[in-house]
Order: C-alpha cells, then structure tokens, then sequence
C-alpha cells in the first residue's frame, strides 16, 4: 500500500456516495461569498471541499454539520456542482463512524426507531386533524394530503395544518390522509447524511402508496414536496407533487377561492429555500396573498432567488446554534424594517424558527408570523 491509498480510498469513497462532482471543483470560492453563513461567523464550504480532495487530511470538528443546505452556492456555482451532494456524501460517511454532532443523534434515532424526527408517537400522527371531518385516503381519490412530521406533531404548526385542511374543504378539493403506518418523507435526514435510515422510510412510504394507488401528493412542506418530486424519483416513486400554494393559486384562478374578508394587514412574504431556490416556486405564494383583499404585501430587500435562509434545513432545525449566529434573527429584523405587521410563511421550518426569534428578541407583541393558509382561512370566514 503506498502513501497515496488512504487518500484516494476517501475521495473514492466520497465520490461513490453521491459525491461525484468533488474532483469538478476548481477552488474558486464563489460557494463561501454567497453562503449566508459569513453574515454570521467564517464558513468556508470551498475550504471543506478542499480537505475532501484531499482525503479529510486535517478535518476536525463539526464545520460540515453547519450547511443547512440552502442551495445558495449551488445556483452561484460557476461549474454547476452539486455542492449539496457533495457535503451530504460526507456526512453520510461520518454517520457510519457515529461522528455527528450530539443534537442529531435524537432526530436520527427518532426518525430511525419511531417514523419521525420529533420523538412523536406514530399513534398519534394523525391526530392534529380530529374533527375536521377529514377521510381516510383510498384508491380512487383525486388526493393524498400528506402530513408533513412537524405539523403532525408541533403544535404551532398542527394551526397552520388545520387552517389549510379547511381552506381545501371550502375549495371543494377531493382528499385523504394516510393512516398511521405514515413516515416522515425523509428529506432532512437524508441531508443529514442518514442515508440509511431515509431509504427505510422512503420504502415505508412507496409501498403504502402503491397499497393504496396514490398519484398525486400535495404538501404543504417544501421539504415533502422536494424529496416526494426529487429524491423519491432516484427510485422509481414518479408522483404528481404540489406544493399548497401552487394549488390555492390554481384554485383562484379557476374561481373556486375567493377571499373575501378585508384584513387590513401589512404582510411581507418569506421565500422558503425548498420551494424558491430548489424548485423554483416564487409567484404562486405572492398571488395568493395578493388575492386577499386588505392585504398590503410588501417585499423585503432580499426576497425569492436572494431570500435569506431560516437556518432550519438540513439538520439546522435541531443543531445547537448560539443567538448571534441565528440566520433568522436576521431574517425578522429584515422584515420589521419594511414595517410589515405580518411575516408570511409557507413551510413549517420556518416558522419554527421565526416564532423562536421572535421570542428572542422579544418582538411577539409587534410583529406575527402566520402561514399563508392560515391568513386565506381569515380572508374567507374571519377566524
């Protein structure tokens, strides 16, 4: 064996797990100028692809756990590489050495051992939706509404998820829920490098969906809707996927919602990495709440492609972040400045994150985070 075999079994390696544009990158540096981290502290993704070139010769800590997979560099990326799969490939190979931060032990062990990152009960996976009159899913129906894990089991989001089921009764739209054998769809474990256990779930997940002939999805996570329209695909699962908003701003257009309460509110509207930068879903949001009479929406300096990330994909959601490394502390104080009274969001991630700087900077009283379903639901009954 001569000196140059455990580097090269490491970038082999790398390469083999997904990571096969490591030896395209050229060392220029674009990914680290428009990561969002450097608003924050020094990161330097270039200089993590560096070491990987190089056999991890020299890695130590967990610099690698901090991209939240925005998927900023990879649109800026003059060679086109896909920088995401690369960091992922990574961590997939400290995952098999158990070399990942404490705070994603739980969420990966929880995924792994009971369907979902949040330690919920899988019996109770379905219960956010008691007495809202919602079926179960069978062969023949137009829709499956899958529930996205945080809003089954975080109660801020169970709101959110609540208001939209009753927005899709008002809209007359044709659709079940899974029963309890329902997973999580695996998109943040699979970014958190356990592969392992986002094939065990995605495979819990396809076969329920063969049993029961599902089609068409609709989320209302952009997290589901990437890894339902993107990774699941790898496999074989082809569905219809659409995100919430794409549906209410089709059902507008066809005049089957109608807003029509006055909230008098002035919003300005969050785009959410997975639907904006990752799948290109900027305008059907907007045209919803500009169907809302009353409602002034407002554009922060930094919005669609430019949006600046909630630090909650990718595993951010669950890291140990000090307050003045928050991207969305930044993400709220950009807001207030266009003097909104109403963040809109459309992805459960975010609003974790937001309510949580909110609190932190003791701004509940002055400005409110609510998802786009749950402003339509107030437009059309004034609850």
């Amino acid at each position: 064996m001569n000196a140059a075999t455990p580097f090269l079994e490491v970038t082999e390696a790398i390469k083999a797990l997904g990571g096969e544009d490591l030896e395209r990158c050229m060392q220029c540096g674009t990914c680290t100028g428009v990561c969002p981290w450097n608003q924050v502290r020094y990161f330097s993704p270039r200089g993590i692809i560096r070491l990987a070139q190089f056999g991890l010769e020299g890695f130590e800590g967990e610099d690698l756990w901090r991209c939240v997979t925005c998927n900023n560099c990879v649109i800026h990326c003059p060679r086109g590489l896909r920088i995401i799969d690369i960091l992922r490939s990574m961590r997939m190979m400290m995952n098999e050495t158990g070399s990942i931060p404490p705070s994603l032990k739980g969420p990966l062990g929880s995924a792994s051992s009971r369907g979902n990152p949040w330690s919920g009960d899988s019996g109770e996976r379905t219960r956010w939706s008691e007495g809202l009159g919602v079926v179960p899913f069978e062969e023949g129906m137009e829709t499956l509404f899958f529930t996205c894990c945080t809003q089954a089991y975080d109660a801020r989001n169970q709101k959110a998820a609540r208001a939209l089921i009753r927005v899709l009764q008002t809209v007359g739209v044709d659709f079940g829920v899974l029963d309890d054998r329902e997973q999580c769809c695996g998109d943040a474990v699979r970014k958190m490098g356990g592969e392992e256990v986002f094939q065990k779930l995605m495979k819990n997940n396809m076969g329920l969906f063969q049993e029961k002939g599902v089609r068409r999805i609709l989320t209302a996570s952009p997290h589901c809707f990437n890894a339902f329209s993107r990774d699941y695909s790898e496999f074989g699962g082809l569905y219809q996927v659409q995100h919430y908003t794409q549906l209410l701003h089709d059902a507008i257009l066809k005049g089957r919602l109608t807003p029509c309460r006055s909230l008098g509110k002035k919003v300005t509207y969050h785009d959410p990495c997975y639907l904006g930068r990752h799948n290109g879903i900027y305008e059907p949001p907007r045209r919803v709440l500009q169907s809302i009479p009353g409602l002034e929406l407002v554009e922060m300096e930094r919005n669609r492609q430019n949006s600046l990330c909630c630090g909650g994909g990718g595993g951010g959601l669950w890291n140990e972040v000090p307050t003045e490394e928050r991207f969305a502390i930044l993400r709220v104080q950009e807001a207030m400045e266009t003097g909104a009274e109403v963040i809109a969001a459309a992805c459960p991630y975010c609003i974790i994150m937001f309510e949580d700087a909110l609190k932190t900077l003791g701004k509940e009283e002055e400005v409110r985070v609510a998802d786009i379903a749950e402003l339509v639901l107030e437009s059309l009954d004034g609850d």
